[in-house]
């Protein structure tokens, strides 16, 4: 009995063609740099950022930009001492001490004092509209005179032309009489350096 056999065949394959996108494919001439200016570039992005390479420029960081030299810096500013004001209130209950009393109290509610880099000020008035103004070149000398065992003083500034201004019960009269005369030296300077020279 003849078996008739037959080739055992294997299953159809199928194949799916996927359409070709031709924005997609490029040439391989189009990848490498076209010319020199770009590989330099490309030679200097890696050496760059090598990590064994430090930056040469310290990295410094924003300064504010510097004061003018013509601005105005206050040294001190305030009215006459609150200790002046208390003992004369203490000593105006006899009627002798009365008008030094007054004197304070007026002190102490519209006088005011200003010292600048620039200039001295004097304010007094209910609105401040009484001011005398003067700068250091034209201070003479520069007195004090203390009160109350040395807690505030007077200072006497003597003009050039022989105004004497009187600053009373100043707190840290010291120091700001230190001030003035320091101001006064540092402007006479700087008009002997910025006045005319001879041969």
């Amino acid at each position: 009995m003849a078996c008739n056999s037959t080739p055992l065949l294997s299953p159809p394959t199928t194949t799916t063609i996927s359409p070709i996108n031709h924005h997609t494919l490029q040439p391989l001439f189009l990848t490498k740099p076209t010319s020199t200016h770009s590989r330099k570039l490309t030679t200097k992005l890696q050496v760059s950022s090598s990590p064994t390479n430090k930056p040469t420029t310290p990295i410094t960081s924003r300064q504010p930009p510097p004061q003018k030299p013509n601005a105005e810096t206050i040294f001190f500013d305030g009215g006459a001492h609150y200790g002046d004001l208390i003992t004369n209130l203490l000593l105006g209950f006899t009627l002798v001490w009365l008008p030094l009393t007054l004197a304070a109290v007026s002190r102490a509610l519209y006088l005011r004092y200003r010292f600048t880099n620039l200039r001295v000020s004097v304010i007094s008035g209910l609105t401040g509209e009484d001011r005398s103004d003067f700068s250091y070149s034209v201070i003479k000398d520069v007195q004090v005179v203390p009160r109350f065992i040395g807690e505030w003083g007077d200072i006497v500034i003597t003009l050039k032309d022989g105004t004497k201004v009187d600053l009373r019960s100043v707190p840290k009269f010291r120091e700001i009489a230190k001030y003035c005369l320091s101001m006064k030296e540092k402007n006479s300077k700087g008009l002997d350096q910025s006045g005319p020279k001879g041969f």
